[in-house]
């Protein structure tokens, strides 16, 4: 059987619900207030089975202005829409806001209904249907049968049914690949049951024992049953009015709005891209930076409009915009939405949704506005191409890339398949799958090579880099997990070795023994003329015109060979003055058998800046032992 989504539009009092009761049998005004008003307020449902397996869920929609909002829900997922116009009262302002909200919400085909025929002659009845006509002029039901019909007397329902049996065989039904989605338009309570859930299912397919998760809450839970159209069923498919029981979720914590999905399946949203129309009929330009309220599906959420291509947007134009949106929602690239004014509450606008997770845009970017293009209207290989590109040195994994461009896994892996194979993308990480563009690869090789000769020429007696410090030069941006396939890259075009924990630069080699030998002697006999005081490191720096990490090296090399004595980081001695101070002090130890540090500096002539590090070294060294303020000979 072909699943269809059938929804009324129309003025109030055109007799949207009276003409749904009479071809279904079903009141769709289930409110005690609706009855006593006479008028619907909230969405009422219906079904209708047609020859040829047709069975249509009916949503039918509030007429009165204030229930736009109500009206907007139920448009969401239609196939087709019935609108209803009065025969004795012809195009009204509801008429008009419905038909443009259904154009807006991407709905392609309908009819329209001319009811109320029996309380009109039919010359009457010829002037409302060339007004009709007139008025459809340019919009997608310009060419819709226009039937005339009575709910009081059941003339034109034959010819109306007959007309939705041929406009349905017209329609494809709704996709049931890929995940479910179910925009929750109402939320109840069923006694030993508990809550329930009704709404259109957009996608995919919903069945008893799904685990699910309900957004933007995140609450998750199990369906316990689905009926579709009033009856029990295993499972609810794409197209169809489903309600589904949820269990374990208190019927307080939903409510229209929420969205019902497979676990993990999708992730809200506070900013989209997409393309925007600006109706003609809005009284004044659409300004950078403007709030409107935004609503697709049953969501309902303010946003404000970043204009990115210009300041403002006359009526009738259209642009390219970023919606950055006060609560999260779950929007997906081709949903499509309308955008109303806050005073007057009317409709200004709609348009679909780009990119559903992009970053913050720079307005008037060219390279921005090119991406936005080719996500539009582009093809899938150059959609995937250009995300990598603008992902640039933080590459994209490929949930990113299924998300982004509104691809299926099928034809992204595809578009993928082509990219990776021209080189034009490089899969960095295996899992999580991520991809970085060539030139941003190729940029991050780059600053590899640089760390690595940047730290060479400042350390010449080094051989190579560690791994992990030249691992910590990969930008914040990126991952990484990308320091391997980069290394293994450079590797490969013979611009890197990887030795155990080194990375060494082929023909490298630590600075020739005559250079070291000649500036190791410099160092040398400068300890050496120094004697007792010997010259600091920024001398020794200014001596042999070498940075201070380089004489440190030096130095450092010279005391495990023996040459030089490191007493601190920066205090170095050459082995004879350190004797000759060593042999006086034990000497006066085992004369006077204790030293204070003004008795070592009277003995030594030396600054405290020498004085007490000596003293600490030779602690160290164990050839004194420190007793309160006082030094004796270590024993032994």
């Amino acid at each position: 059987m072909k699943h269809l989504i059938l929804g009324t539009a129309g003025h109030i009092d055109h007799g949207k619900t009276s003409l749904v009761k009479v071809l279904t049998g079903i009141d769709t005004d289930r409110l005690k207030e609706e009855k006593e008003r006479g008028i619907t307020i909230e969405l009422g449902f219906a079904h209708l089975e047609l020859p040829g397996d047709i069975q249509f869920g009916i949503v039918d929609v509030p007429g009165h202005e204030r229930f736009v909002r109500a009206m907007v829900a139920g448009v969401g997922g239609m196939d087709l829409v019935m609108l209803v116009i009065a025969a004795d009262e012809g195009v009204m302002p509801q008429t008009r806001e419905h038909l443009e909200i259904c154009q807006l919400l991407g709905v392609k085909k309908g009819l329209v209904a001319l009811t109320k025929c029996d309380m009109v002659d039919e010359e009457w009845l010829e002037l409302v249907k060339e007004e009709v006509r007139d008025y459809l002029v340019g919009s997608f039901l310009e060419e819709a049968p226009i039937i005339p019909v009575s709910a009081k007397t059941a003339a034109g329902l034959d010819e109306l049914r007959s007309a939705l049996t041929e406009l349905a065989s017209q329609v494809e039904e709704k996709s049931v690949d890929g995940p479910f989605r179910l925009p929750v338009d109402r939320v109840f309570t069923v006694a030993g049951f508990g809550t329930v859930v009704t709404g259109t299912l957009l996608s995919g397919e919903i069945a008893t024992g799904d685990e699910v998760e309900i957004l933007p809450s995140g609450l998750t839970s199990r369906v316990r049953s689905v009926q579709t159209h009033g009856k029990k069923a295993e499972r609810g498919a794409a197209g169809q009015r489903v309600a589904v029981n949820i269990q374990g979720v208190d019927h307080a914590d939903m409510a229209r709005g929420d969205v019902v999905i497979p676990r993990g399946a999708f992730r809200t949203t506070r900013a989209v891209d997409a393309r925007i129309t600006y109706l003609p009929s809005a009284s004044r330009e659409l300004k950078h930076r403007a709030t409107l309220r935004l609503h697709s599906a049953t969501y309902e959420v303010s946003a404000q409009v970043i204009l990115l291509d210009r300041d403002t947007l006359a009526p009738g134009d259209s642009a390219f915009v970023q919606l950055r949106l006060k609560t999260p929602v779950l929007l997906l690239p081709g949903d499509c939405f309308i955008v109303r004014s806050y005073s007057p509450q009317i409709t200004v606008g709609g348009g679909v949704v780009i990119d559903p997770a992009p970053p913050r845009r720079r307005r008037r970017s060219a390279q921005a506005l090119e991406l936005l293009n080719a996500l539009g209207e582009g093809e899938d290989v150059s959609k995937i191409q250009l995300l990598a590109q603008e992902s640039l040195l933080s590459g994209v994994t490929l949930e990113e890339l299924i998300t982004r461009s509104g691809l299926s896994a099928k034809k992204t892996e595809a578009a993928l398949a082509g990219l990776l194979s021209q080189g034009l993308l490089v899969q960095v990480v295996r899992e999580p799958r991520i991809f970085l563009a060539k030139e941003a690869f190729a940029d991050l090789k780059a600053l590899l090579l640089a760390g690595l000769e940047n730290y060479l020429r400042e350390n010449p007696l080094k051989e190579g880099i560690g791994k992990e410090e030249l691992k910590a030069r990969i930008p914040k941006r990126s991952d990484s997990r990308f320091f391997g396939p980069l290394l293994a890259s450079l590797e490969k075009d013979g611009k890197a070795i990887a030795d155990r924990d080194l990375v060494k630069k082929p023909g490298h080699k630590a600075s020739s023994a005559v250079d070291q030998s000649v500036l190791q002697a410099k160092l040398e006999n400068a300890l050496q003329a120094g004697g007792a005081e010997p010259p600091g490191i920024k001398e020794l720096c200014d001596l042999v015109r070498c940075g201070e990490k380089e004489v440190l090296e030096h130095l450092n090399l010279l005391a495990r060979e023996g040459r030089a004595v490191k007493i601190k980081t920066d205090v170095f001695y050459a082995p004879a003055p350190l004797q000759v101070l060593r042999e006086k002090l034990v000497a006066l130890l085992r004369d006077k058998g204790e030293i204070t540090p003004p008795q070592f500096r009277e003995m030594t002539g030396l600054s405290r800046k020498f004085m007490i590090p000596l003293l600490e070294y030779f602690d160290q060294e164990k050839v004194t032992i420190r007793v309160g303020d006082k030094r004796v000979l270590r024993k032994g």
